[in-house]
């Protein structure tokens, strides 16, 4: 009940907007290119990333040739937290007809990047997205949110890594109860430390590099296979 209510203020939120706020949730930002795609034909096994700018990262910068398949789409923004996601879901993911969604969300609510941080409304967000896609008859895999010891934009964030833990430990207990697919670029990704994403895999301590990416994807791989 606590979910649905949430979507539902989300939702009358947006709508409630000026037609010109509207595009916080940057629907216009693959506008184009959904419209050249067109739903896939579920036979095409076609699977869209959904995420921030982890994800835009992965297909608009450091390996763009993952998606060159024309079978992943990645539908990435910079800087978005879980509810601009879930509010572009029908048209970044649904309208696209895939037969699988990945999803990766919460680094940026965990970074305040849209005001304070609630895990009960990001988790909540990622359950309404993984809700909606089911309703549709699309596959889901939900995937962790990528250690950071801190955020460089954001030094106020002082409990960065126990909060990733205890979102992951969430996530993967809703996957578990749902019999869905869960990808712990987490573990593949943390340093000795245990907060720390390893040197050799990010640019930042944040956003992965060409090499984080690589790991990133044999790790989802074995699932979409």
């Amino acid at each position: 009940m606590k979910m649905r209510s949430l979507l539902a203020a989300v939702l009358f939120a947006a709508l409630s907007l000026p037609a010109q706020a509207q595009d916080f949730v940057q629907l216009s930002r693959y506008g184009e290119a959904n419209e050249a795609l067109g739903p896939a034909a579920r036979k095409d096994r076609r699977v869209v990333f959904i995420g921030d700018s982890i994800t835009e990262g992965w297909g608009h910068k450091d390996r763009p040739e993952f998606f060159a398949n024309g079978r992943y789409v990645e539908r990435g923004i910079s800087g978005e937290v879980s509810a601009q996601m879930l509010l572009r879901f029908r048209a970044d993911v649904i309208g696209l007809n895939p037969r699988t969604v990945v999803i990766n969300a919460g680094t940026n609510d965990i970074a305040l990047n849209k005001g304070a941080y609630n895990e009960d409304y990001t988790l909540g967000n990622i359950v309404s997205m993984a809700e909606l896609a089911k309703a549709h008859k699309i596959k889901v895999v939900l995937t962790s949110v990528l250690p950071s010891a801190a955020f460089p934009w954001r030094p106020e964030v002082k409990d960065a890594p126990a909060k990733i833990k205890a979102l992951n430990a969430r996530i993967k207990a809703y996957a578990d109860q749902h019999h869905i697919p869960y990808v712990d670029y987490y573990s593949g990704m943390v340093a000795a430390d245990g907060v720390s994403q390893k040197a050799e895999l990010t640019h930042d301590g944040v956003h992965p590099n060409r090499e984080g990416y690589l790991v990133m994807e044999a790790l989802v791989e074995k699932v979409l296979r």
